[in-house]
Order: C-alpha cells, then structure tokens, then sequence
C-alpha cells in the first residue's frame, strides 16, 4: 500500500511539474518575439515554433544551476519529498493560473520560490537565510538595473549623431560577446565542469595564453563573436536600416527565447530534484527534458494567441523601446542563470519597458501602476509561503504523511 500511495505521488508531482512547464512555455516565454511579431518580421506560427524549440533547448542546455537551487537550496536540514513537491507546484500553478484569469502580475518565480519555503517550513525545515538574501538581492536589483539598462539603450537608439547603421550592430556585438561566455552543457569543458562555455573551452585548452592575470583566449573569443554579430547586422542595416532592425528583432527574441527556457524550467522541475535524482535515481538530464518536454508543447499550443496580443502592446511600444527592453533582459536572465538564482522574466521585461519609456519622457509611465505592480509581488511571495506550508498541513494530515 505504501508503495502504490508513493508511485501514485510520483505521478503526480510529474503531472504537477510538467503542467507548471507547460504553462511557463505559453506564457513567460512570448515576449522575446512579440517585437518582431509586431514589425511584421516573423509570422505569428513561425515564432511560436521558434520559440519551443530555443526555450526548450535552452531549458536542457542551462536550466540545471536554478532547478538545484529551487530544489535543494530554500530550506536547509530536510528533502522535498513527492508530496512536498507536489503541494509546492500546486500552490505555484494556483497563483499562476489567478494571475492569467485575473490579469493581476503574478511572478512565476516569486510564487514558486515562496511555495517551495513555505513547504519546507512545514516539512520542519531551517530557513536557507544565505540564499534569500542572494535571492533577495537580485530580486531588488532587476527592476533599477533593468530600467537603467534599457534607458541607456533607448537613449542610445534615439540619438541623431549615432546613425541607427552604428547603434544596432553595436547593441548586435554586445549581445554576441555575451552569447560567446553563456556556459552550456552541451560544450565540453577541459577542467571537468557540468557546463562551459564557447570562450571557456577555447581557454581551457590553451591555458597558456594568459597576460597579467587577464585570459587573452577569452577576450579573443569574445570579441571574434563580437566583431562577426557586429558586421553581420551592420552589412544587413547599410543594405536597409527596416530590415537590419527586423534582423535583429529576430536574432535578439532567439537569443532571449533561449535564455528565458534556461531560466524558467527550474521554476517547474526544481521541486522533483530530490524525487528524481535521490529517491529514484534518475540523472539530471531525464528531469530537464521533462521540463524542454513541457515548455515546448505549452509553446507551440499556447503561445500563438499571448503573442498575438502582446505583438500589439509591442508594436505601440515601438521597436527601438521593445529592443531597449529586450537587451537587459537577456543580460539579466544569463547572470541570473550563471548565479543560479531563479527570476521572474516578466519582471524583467516590465522593468525594461518601464526604462525604455523613462528614455522618451516620463508622462507615458503610471507611477500608481509600477507601485500596485510591486506591492502585488510582494504579496505573491508572502501568501505564497503561507499558501504552501498549510496546505502541506493539510495534506500530510489527510494522507497520515
């Protein structure tokens, strides 16, 4: 009997982690192309394949660091079991799921992470007091780093004595020296690590190439991958400025549909770390497909209609805005991914637009609006922690757990 109840909690939480998935793949995942949606650069149906295939690629490539940290780094002392996993995911998907009927801002992460403490707690569990003020942290510096990043970049897209021929491809190399330092798993790493990347490898096996304590291989690769992103899209904008900048769009929604997979399908798989690769066994990789597997099938079937409707905020934004607030946000998800932390896209991409508008004027920009938007976070994460340790109570109670 208690092994039949045991399997049957598996199922479940599977269930649970894969529909979480799902819902991330329809829905924190749309904004990176609805820009170019709106520009008419991209079809509708194209970027939605697009994205499922980047997000979930990226969910396999970088979404180990933060599924651990969900999984294992909130609370010190127990070990999520299949029914804390599955309480957790159900309290995270509930406040999702009132988020999308209410249109209230309800941040993945922020209902995610609160659930998992709170069940945690309930389990018996010590506070991870060192990973929520890392956490914490990070959380309060996205919305002025974000903002601050996009109202540079939107300052520098509005400048007359910068030709647009010079400002996108120079935005196109910063974002290529980024992608040459991303670490991923697929790229074999000479030193032995779980991930690498593209300038680490080419460092790691020429390891004599270092000057005054600074790694030449890595700074040559960051700026070859620098340089070709900036000729590539300068070539495309000297041909036609339109369709550089509808090059772009569609280059950076692909770089940042990647990043925003690595940097979701923690949310969803992290409550089954302890599930999948302590109690069964399993390696990680089987648990991070579970998560591609979700983010994909939730794109291609729910993504059509969110980037119908955001192609149309985005188009009122306009490109240069919706390109200021799209730079940040895959500066700040690949950091968040390199720290490990998890993060609320959204919140990214809100902060960005908000910066954006700030660089045209501030009269566009509701001040009550961004206050409503932060308090409500902030009650997400609170009543996500309550949320989830009572109603482990209550199934622990029920099922004599």
């Amino acid at each position: 009997m208690v092994a039949v109840v045991f399997w049957v909690l598996v199922g479940l939480a599977t269930v649970t982690s894969f529909a979480t998935a799902w819902a991330l793949g329809a829905n924190s995942n749309s904004p990176p192309f609805a820009p170019a949606i709106g520009a008419n650069a991209i079809s509708t149906m194209r970027a939605a394949f697009l994205i499922g295939i980047l997000a979930a690629l990226g969910a396999l490539t970088q979404g180990g660091s933060i599924s651990e940290t969900v999984g294992s780094g909130l609370i010190d002392g127990v070990a999520f079991t299949s029914l804390a996993a599955t309480t957790g995911l159900l309290t995270a998907t509930a406040f999702m799921a009132f988020g999308v009927y209410t249109g209230y801002p309800v941040p993945a992460a922020f209902a995610t992470t609160g659930a998992m403490v709170g069940v945690g707690l309930s389990l018996g569990g010590d506070p991870a007091f060192e990973t929520y003020r890392r956490i914490a942290t990070f959380w309060a510096l996205v919305p002025p780093v974000s903002g601050g990043l996009a109202y540079l970049t939107a300052k520098l897209l509005r400048r007359d004595d910068i030709p647009e021929t010079v400002a996108i491809p120079l935005l196109a190399s910063i974002v290529g020296g980024i992608v040459a330092n991303i670490e991923l798993s697929i790229v074999p790493s000479p030193t032995g690590a779980a991930q690498e990347s593209v300038a680490g490898f080419v460092s790691g096996t020429l390891p004599f190439l270092t000057v005054a304590g600074v790694d030449i291989a890595t700074v040559a690769v960051t700026l070859l991958f620098a340089i070709v992103s900036f000729q590539l899209i300068r070539r495309r904008t000297q041909v036609s400025v339109d369709k550089g900048i509808k090059t772009f769009l569609i280059v950076l929604g692909s770089v940042v549909a990647f990043s925003s997979g690595g940097s979701q399908v923690g949310l969803a798989t992290g409550p089954l770390e302890n599930l999948y690769r302590a109690e069964l066994g399993l390696p990680a990789i089987v648990l991070l497909a579970l998560g591609a597997t979700g983010i994909l099938s939730g794109a291609w079937m729910g993504a059509p209609r969110l980037l119908q409707a955001t192609s149309r905020e985005y188009a009122q934004l306009g490109i240069r805005r919706s390109i200021a607030a799209l730079v940040p946000g895959f500066i700040i998800a690949q950091l968040a991914i390199a720290l490990g932390i998890p993060i609320s896209f959204n919140n990214i991409i809100i902060s960005g637009v908000i910066g954006g508008g700030l660089a045209g004027g501030s009269s566009s920009i509701s001040r009550r609006k961004i206050g409503f938007t932060l308090g409500f976070w902030v009650l997400t994460l609170g009543m996500s922690i309550v949320v989830g340790f009572g109603l482990y109570r209550l199934f622990a109670t029920v099922l004599g757990a």
